[in-house]
């Protein structure tokens, strides 16, 4: 609640010929449609599969077994790139030179790399400079020490997921201290494997099942900024009462059903099959988004959260475009919290050189 934008400030209703310009706007549509000029391009076009997920760290004792039927449908689709709902390294380093505004968010959402960065004598530009210089010189069998030392360079850029997948394309014999990675950092990916996460045993796992040198942070949380003290209760309060309604209480009952059963075979991949249902999408935003659309606070708590939810799926979407300006003709997985999906996709539909994967189709 305190990463949310304030409140939407009161705005004059200016009018034009008697009739108020907002009632105006809502009769003109734009004649330009980038979904509708799609090409082709020439070459390999780009795809996405967007995967809306669980957040994997509520399930404390799930086994990472659980994984392997939804894994197996990823790996079948064979994406060549990964995004992941991380804030990247240089998203982080520039939200700390702004703890005014986004100090609990970097608590919250950000990997610290100082250590990993004091080892290395490196700051988080020159670590992500200097992972961009190895991966442009990277050879089609690198030795042990050259993955150890991407590992720690990748740590030290603040991408500990990509830190992970090296780890994981490690022998097991190799997975050692040197070559940059001391034992702290090493403790420090193997607590990430560890404990259940979409990122690691998603994202990591198939990257380095597949081949891929790394996942690509996409989160994005330079919209937060802090609820003032005395408009939290009341900024609480309003947001609690929109989300009272049947969508939500209907959407809860279906999740905590097949929660229920992530433990037994295929449970958790029924989950997943459900959070990427058109059902799911429509329940999220009539629970949520929409409801926060109407809620009538006369501070409009709820469309100020609504901003903060638009802005951060639109910045997220234009970072996952980047990757694929970056390599374009690529089939990209993105996974994200099932909330984002609906977004996600809306969004990246209206780039010309963007196709969207169904997933309900991959993960039959």
């Amino acid at each position: 609640m305190r990463n949310v934008r304030r409140w939407l400030r009161g705005v004059a209703v200016l009018v034009a010929g008697g009739a108020p310009i907002a009632v105006a706007a809502q009769a003109y549509a734009p004649t330009f449609h980038p979904d509708r000029l799609k090409g082709p391009p020439p070459g390999p076009l780009n795809q996405v599969l967007v995967l809306g997920s669980p957040h994997l760290s509520s399930y404390k004792t799930l086994s990472r077994d659980a994984v392997t039927p939804l894994l197996d449908r990823l790996a079948a689709w064979q994406p060549q790139a990964i995004a992941t709902e991380n804030v990247s390294g240089l998203s982080c380093d520039a939200m700390r030179r702004y703890p005014a505004r986004y100090a609990d968010s970097v608590a919250g959402y950000c990997f610290d790399p100082g250590a990993a960065g004091r080892s290395q004598g490196l700051d988080v530009p020159a670590a992500n400079e200097a992972v961009e210089r190895t991966l442009a010189t990277w050879p089609a069998a690198p030795t042990p020490a050259q993955r150890r030392r991407l590992a720690a360079l990748f740590l030290a850029a603040g991408e500990p997921g990509s830190s992970l997948v090296q780890w994981l394309r490690l022998p097991d014999t190799e997975r050692r201290a040197g070559d940059g990675l001391d034992a702290a950092m090493l403790a420090g990916i193997e607590r990430r494997w560890g404990r259940p996460d979409e990122t690691a045993w998603i994202g990591a796992a198939l990257a380095a099942r597949l081949g891929l040198e790394r996942v690509y942070s996409v989160d994005d949380h330079s919209a937060d900024s802090a609820t003032p003290p005395e408009q939290e209760k009341p900024y609480a309060e309003a947001i609690t009462r929109a989300w009272d309604n049947p969508s939500s209480r209907r959407r809860r009952a279906l999740s905590e059903r097949l929660e229920a059963g992530i433990a037994q075979p295929g449970g958790l991949l029924a989950l997943y099959r459900h959070y990427n249902r058109p059902e799911e999408q429509a329940l999220a935003f009539g629970g949520d988004f929409g409801a926060a659309l109407v809620e009538p606070s006369p501070q409009r708590f709820g469309r100020g959260y609504l901003g903060y939810w638009e802005t951060r799926n639109l910045r997220m979407v234009a970072n996952i475009r980047e990757v694929l300006g970056l390599h374009p003709g690529t089939r990209l997985l993105a996974i994200v919290g099932a909330s984002h999906k609906g977004y996600y996709e809306a969004y990246l539909n209206q780039m010309h050189d963007v196709r969207l994967v169904d997933a309900e189709k991959v993960l039959r």
